[in-house]
């Protein structure tokens, strides 16, 4: 407890220091590493580099600073922050095969970035899945190597004797408390919900987890959040990973800036070395800045593909579609991206109910049940037409050999080593009545984000490719339909009075897969958690950066945010996130020479 006094103390110290400072401190135009991009991943890149006292480091944000906006900090505000001047509010093209309608992708457009407006769920990945990044080429990244980097990163404050009661567990050995990022558990009400779930789920099959964070996430927990239960705010990258050594002299940040593009050293041959980026400042100012060793690109799955082709590096086609010049012809910038839907069953409750936000994770043959070999076989039987598909979409970037590779490993996840294939979220809605936010995990289909034009401040074009193959819209019924099983299981059932959404006269007790398919359609969004837009894969495989995260073609342009997983994650992206960048920090000062 007095580490975490302490901790506050000098984190308030801190705050008052930096807050005196101004906004922009920068005193000259080169710096050892620029950091684009000041969100969740940029924040922990610029943070670690910057402790040798030597080394200067830029950190240059589109956005402002969030510390004391209360659609932040709040810890029951999500979505407050939505369509505010801090969400980019991307928005895709329509859905050819979920609706036709466009979808809103949220991420956030401030100091901590996404971080900043995302529900703060902080929960890992699958072991195995994250052992399969290795699977496909990229030595050393595995769960074992990861590991260490989560328990880094994580400053966990462990539940009081009164949210342990009340659900709260943990395992100690799993969990890190000394890392820059706090995770609680937030105020727990007595409440009747958590245990008539847990009760209800052992009669289905699925145990209870201690810890949803160990590598085997199947089961029901408390889970814990990003929530700094000190102060009671949300513990997004700033609070955590800058504003506590935001007075350092070498790191230095620039916020409601625009990064236009990289520019590259003339002449030479081999790989492009970029020598700093072009900027444009809150008063319309474009400049230049250098960079003498890097630039680390960390401005998210959305925007990150954007700034490489807006710089030269993408697919010939699109460049010289926009009179870009070719600085390296890497065809799969911007492909490979993958997103999960959103949607969610409601029931009105007997009066009285209570309870805190709890999570499962169950398996395809918990969703699935007595038909989990005959839906196997059926997507098994596919996966060489999706590949073809795939490859189409993409206009050939991505081979379909390739393609059908990766997704034999994403179907041996799901079926072989069964990989938890949803996240279920239940909740009070209000004293009479229990919300079931849900999302499969795992799609097949792969999207893109492309720019749109030459400059800079163009909205990009993104395609997901929402529900393009049948196990997509499959499973993200089969989840819907678990979860009205759940509202008729006992003990549950006892409290529930009448489904509510979508409700028997929308989709019948015995509703047909259209029936299920037309409710969908006119409920689901994006899950907000875009990924694979620069994938972590050998090049010849699709890959956009190779497994120390520098572009391929470049020697000194690394990608460090969510577009380079090569695959979705079981768990919230954020908390893999912090553990890829701790990761990442370590591997650039080890090939800069300057630590």
């Amino acid at each position: 407890m007095a580490t975490k006094m302490l901790r506050s103390l000098t984190l308030l110290s801190a705050l008052s220091t930096a807050l005196a400072a101004p906004s922009t401190r920068h005193s000259g135009p080169q710096y050892d590493y620029i950091v684009v991009g000041g969100g969740t991943s940029g924040l922990v890149v610029a943070n670690r580099l910057s402790e040798n006292p030597n080394v200067s480091v830029l950190i240059i944000e589109a956005g402002g600073s969030v510390l004391d906006n209360t659609n932040v900090t709040d810890v029951n505000g999500y979505g407050l922050a939505f369509g505010t001047d801090i969400d980019w509010q991307y928005e895709s093209t329509n859905q050819s095969y979920a609706g036709g309608i466009t979808q809103v992708l949220r991420a956030g457009k401030a100091l901590s970035g996404t971080s900043a407006i995302n529900g703060m769920a902080y929960t890992r990945a699958e072991d195995v899945q994250v052992d399969a990044w290795e699977t496909i080429g990229n030595d050393g990244w595995t769960w074992d190597s990861l590991f260490p980097y989560y328990k880094k990163s994580e400053n966990l404050t462990a539940p009081t004797a009164s949210q342990r009661a009340r659900g709260a567990t943990y395992d100690p050995n799993a969990n890190g408390e000394e890392g820059p990022l706090s995770v609680a558990w937030p105020d727990i009400p007595a409440n009747n919900l958590t245990n008539t779930l847990n009760v209800t789920f052992q009669g289905l099959g699925v145990p209870w987890t201690e810890d949803v964070n160990g590598g085997k996430m199947r089961g029901f927990n408390v889970y814990p959040s990003t929530i700094n239960y000190t102060a009671y705010v949300r513990e997004d990258a700033a609070r955590a990973y800058y504003w506590p050594i935001a007075s350092r002299p070498n790191l230095h940040l620039m916020l409601d800036t625009f990064v236009n593009r990289l520019v590259w050293k003339n002449g030479g041959s081999g790989n492009a070395t970029a020598a700093g980026v072009e900027i444009t400042s809150s008063n319309g100012t474009i400049s230049t800045i250098g960079a003498k060793q890097e630039v680390i690109i960390s401005a998210g799955s959305l925007k990150s593909p954007g700034i490489l082709e807006l710089s030269g590096i993408g697919n010939r086609d699109i460049l010289e579609r926009y009179n870009i010049s070719v600085r390296v012809d890497l065809p799969t910038v911007g492909e490979n991206l993958q997103d999960q839907t959103n949607a969610g069953l409601g029931a009105a409750t007997t009066p009285g109910l209570t309870g805190t936000k709890t999570v499962v994770y169950p398996n395809v043959y918990d969703v699935f049940g007595n038909e989990t070999q005959s839906v196997a076989q059926s997507v098994r039987q596919q996966l060489k037409q999706w590949a073809n598909e795939t490859a189409q979409v993409s206009s050939g970037t991505m081979k379909a050999a390739d393609l059908e590779a990766l997704f034999q490993l994403q179907y041996d996840l799901i079926f072989k080593d069964k990989i938890t294939i949803a996240e279920i979220l239940y909740y009070p809605g209000s004293t009479s009545s229990i919300s079931a936010q849900y999302w499969a995990l795992m799609p097949f289909a792969r999207g893109y984000v492309h720019i749109a034009s030459a400059d800079p401040t163009a909205k990009p074009v993104i395609d997901p490719n929402y529900y393009k193959f049948d196990w997509d819209l499959t499973s993200q019924i089969a989840v819907a339909k678990y979860v009205r099983k759940t509202f008729q299981a006992a003990p549950l059932a006892n409290i529930i009075t009448e489904e509510t959404s979508p409700g028997f006269e929308a989709v019948a007790a015995n509703g047909s897969e259209e029936d299920w398919k037309a409710w969908l359609l006119t409920q689901y969004r994006s899950n907000f958690h875009p990924v694979g837009t620069a994938a972590m894969m050998p090049r010849d495989k699709g890959g956009v950066v190779n497994d120390r995260l520098t572009v391929y073609g470049t020697s000194n342009v690394r990608v460090v945010d969510a577009s380079v997983l090569p695959f979705q994650v079981c768990g919230h992206l954020v908390s893999t996130l912090y553990a890829v960048a701790e990761r990442a920090s370590d591997l650039i000062k080890a090939d800069s020479g300057l630590y």
